[in-house]
């Protein structure tokens, strides 16, 4: 008789035995509709406590940085009573009135700053985009769009020490929010969809955006952020999921690739990672995923993606999902991301 120690084991067995209550089988726009109906308001359940209700925003601009393309605004928001989000915000010189925006939502390492190619420490230099291919924010605001970068609950200026997203020994900063809050009953991943919807309130503030050509974008967390919040905002009228999209028995249970602050309790009893990006539709969905990206394997990506192929089709539009697999690894393939915007916002 064989004798079983592992932990790893045991996880990996249990979730091969699992059956998920909302895999999604619709082949009819009836169908996908009730298929809808009974899976999201068990996921919003899933996600935990909100915040109670909407506070004023009060904004501040810190400060205003002009450069050839766009301006940078610094700007600091209220999220909740005791709770504020700092953000860039890139304004295309050419922009008056009515254009379109992108929610540019970074991974994990030093936050916002990431996105827009500010390094720090040892690594405070000038990087191209080509060498780094991650800071894509300024490459949006010079192809037009207006963008805001937010820093997320436990990075950046909101790390649980400023500008040291590891400052615990080996301790990753974003899991020990994550621990902390589920003692309470909140989830970071949740707070940091509440975050979004309270920045896309800020932007129908601004005469420079178009309330209702709003779009998503991230990488790795920030793939996962985005993903999340577009299901759960829908004023976010494009997204593009990017070094993310995979199934959780690959990268999750079988490689571990991922931290608490990208986590939903109990989600693998009701559905996968397609499933729960299916609640997507109709709203256009770009999967972008590097073929040589070792943390979210590829073929797992590629088996995962029909799932989303048949929840758009039963929507009766499928034309507006696409899964973009490039040569390269964990990075933005940037013409995929900005044609996708300019084509749907």
């Amino acid at each position: 008789m064989s004798r079983q120690f592992s932990m790893g084991e045991y996880i990996r067995s249990y979730q091969a035995n699992l059956q998920p209550a909302f895999n999604f089988q619709a082949n009819t726009a009836d169908e996908w509709m009730q298929w809808r109906e009974q899976f999201f308001p068990k996921l919003l359940e899933l996600m935990g406590d909100w915040p109670r209700e909407r506070v004023e925003l009060q904004p501040v601009i810190l400060e205003r940085t002009e450069f050839d393309a766009y301006t940078c605004e610094k700007i600091i928001i209220q999220s909740e009573a005791n709770m504020k989000i700092p953000m860039y915000m890139l304004i295309p010189r050419k922009a008056a009135k009515g254009n379109p925006a992108i929610l540019c939502l970074h991974g994990h390492g030093a936050g916002k700053d990431d996105v827009m190619g500010i390094q720090h420490g040892e690594r405070q230099r000038e990087v191209d985009y080509k060498e780094l291919n991650y800071h894509i924010a300024p490459r949006l605001a010079e192809d037009g769009f207006v963008v805001l970068v937010p820093d997320a609950r436990g990075f950046g200026e909101r790390s649980l020490g400023y500008g040291k997203p590891h400052r615990h020994g080996e301790k990753d900063g974003c899991d020990l929010v994550f621990l902390k809050s589920i003692m309470m009953g909140f989830n970071p991943l949740t707070l940091n969809i509440w975050d979004i919807m309270r920045c896309i309130d800020y932007l129908e503030t601004r005469e420079e955006v178009d309330p209702g050509r709003i779009g998503s974008a991230g990488l790795s967390f920030g793939g996962a952020w985005s993903l999340y919040a577009t299901v759960f905002e829908e004023r976010i009228k494009a997204s593009a999921v990017c070094g993310y999209f995979n199934t959780f028995e690959s990268f999750a249970i079988n490689w571990g690739n991922f931290c608490g602050s990208m986590t939903i309790p109990n989600v693998l009893k009701y559905g996968e990672m397609a499933d729960v990006a299916a609640l997507i539709a109709p709203r256009p969905l770009l999967i972008s995923n590097g073929n040589q990206d070792h943390g979210f394997p590829i073929e797992a990506s590629i088996q995962a993606f029909p799932t989303l192929e048949k929840a758009y089709q039963a929507a009766g539009y499928p034309d507006r999902v696409k899964h973009d697999v490039f040569d390269g690894g964990h990075e933005f393939h940037y013409k995929a991301v900005v044609d996708w915007m300019k084509q749907w916002l």
